[in-house]
């Protein structure tokens, strides 16, 4: 295990530290566009970071990725929701009551 192995390690637990409110908080809404790049990148570097022996910097990366999937899977919106409950150009926040914004 090296220096480096730890610094990778402690990068990604501080990003599960941090997203984790953001997957408890059940009005948190983050785009695909968002979620699902951050999901693969972490897989990309969980592989590299494997193939390199840094177990410890593989795992992390690895788990990083499990946090952005399941944010992806449960607070992105739905992009197959119907659309006819919405008015066309309206996009009203989750925090706020259903009225179309003016």
């Amino acid at each position: 295990m090296s220096w480096q192995d730890l610094i990778f390690l402690a990068g990604n637990v501080f990003s599960l530290v941090v997203l984790g409110p953001t997957l408890r908080d059940e009005m948190a809404t983050i785009p695909l566009g968002t979620t699902l790049p951050s999901a693969i990148i972490g897989l990309i570097y969980g592989t590299a970071f494997a193939t390199l022996g840094m177990t410890l910097s593989a795992f992390g990366a690895v788990l990083t990725e499990v946090m952005w999937s399941a944010i992806a899977l449960l607070r992105s919106p739905n992009p197959f929701s119907s659309f006819s409950e919405k008015a066309p150009g309206t996009h009203p926040s989750p925090r706020s009551p259903s009225t179309p914004n003016k």
